[in-house]
Formats: structure tokens, sequence, C-alpha cells
């Protein structure tokens, strides 16, 4: 192969690759903070006695897990504003498809940990009058995120690595930064190469993370 590779080139105009980052990591906060909260929310409801609430929120899961979630984040850009004549930022719009998402796969982690909170917490809670609002959230929330807690870190590293799907709507995040970098310089093995690195140096100590609590959940299971 002749190629004579330059990542001077790159690094002497690393300011937008950085920028990119910065944007990538406040869509991958924020739609962690709508996975979070509102997939503990779609738990619940999906494990409702009445058909009238589980069934849409059923169908509301399987539609975020069982679609591409490129297509989602086109549906969101193109869509909405169509047929709702709402009109958000890029980033916000980004933001919504990756959190609902998100809030998709975390519900199934949730409802897999709630069922899995001892009947005995839960008539331990009625004993001591608790209402079923205040037993949701001072036993069944913290089992359940507890339990659920190395999945939940897992999605949150998938959104942070799905995000870069955005640069397909002129969201001008890190892969958008490094798809424009690549096309100035013409240096696309050594922007990518850069590219990747972050996205790495990023999801690699939250994977470790992850292993540690599987391994101390383990331990102290055992």
């Amino acid at each position: 192969m002749n190629y004579s590779f330059d990542f001077a080139s790159v690094f002497r105009n690393f300011g937008p690759l950085w920028d990119g980052l910065l944007v990538t990591v406040e869509l991958t906060i924020a739609a962690n903070a709508i996975g979070l909260t509102l997939g503990f929310g779609l738990a619940l409801l999906v494990m409702s006695r009445f058909a009238v609430i589980r069934l849409p929120v059923t169908l509301f899961i399987e539609f975020f897990r069982c679609t591409p979630a490129i297509i989602q984040i086109v549906w969101f850009f193109y869509c909405v504003p169509m047929l709702f004549n709402v009109f958000l930022g890029s980033v916000t719009m980004g933001i919504l498809a990756l959190g609902l998402n998100l809030a998709a796969f975390n519900a199934e982690a949730y409802r897999a940990s709630i069922q899995a909170v001892p009947r005995e917490q839960l008539d331990a809670g009625v004993a001591l009058g608790l209402n079923p609002f205040q037993r949701i959230l001072y036993i069944v929330l913290p089992t359940a995120v507890r339990n659920s807690m190395p999945v939940l870190l897992t999605n949150g590293i998938g959104i942070f690595q799905q995000s870069a799907l955005v640069a397909i709507v002129a969201v001008q995040d890190l892969m958008y930064q490094g798809k424009t970098l690549a096309t100035q310089t013409y240096r696309p093995i050594e922007t990518f190469t850069i590219v990747a690195l972050f996205y790495f140096a990023v999801s690699f100590p939250v994977s470790q993370v992850v292993g540690y609590l599987e391994r101390r959940r383990e331990a102290l299971a055992s």
C-alpha cells in the first residue's frame, strides 16, 4: 500500500472534533436521562393488569425495539414536523429519538428486575402501611435499579455509539464533524481512526465498570 499517513493534518483541525464530541456527550446524557426515567414508567405500565394500558405500551416498546434506530431518527426529523407541525432544533430531535429508543430497551431491563423483587418485601411494605406509590418509590425502584444497573449501563454505552447515526440528519456530532474533516483534509483513514479512538476512550471505561458491577453482584449473590 503506497499511502503516507499524516495525522498532523487532523490534529491541526482538532477543534471541530472536540466540539462534535461535546455534542455527542450532550446527546448521550440527555437520552439516558429520558431512557432511565421513562423506561421505569413504561415497565410499570407494561405490567398493568388492564389491557387498555398494557397493550399500547407493549406496542410502543416493541416498535422501538424491533425497528432500526436510523429509521426512527429519520422519521423524527422528517415526519414529526410534517404530521404534527412541531419544529424543534436538530439536537433536540436527536435527543428525543435516541431517548425514546433507549427507554424501550430500558423498560425491558426494569421489567425483569421488578419481577425479581421478592414478594416478602412488598408484603412488608403493606404491613408498614405504605401506599402503592410509596411501595414503588421505596421498595420497587431501588431494587429494580440495583438489579438492572449493568444492563442500563450497557444500554447507555450503546446509545452513545448509536448517537453517531444522527450525523445522517446533519446534527453536528462527533461523526458529522469527522466526516466533514475527512472531506476537507482528504485524510479519511487518519480522521476516522481518531474518531474511533474517541468513541473507544469513552465506551471502554464504562464497559469496565459494567464488568465490575456484574462480578460484584455475582459475588454478593454467592
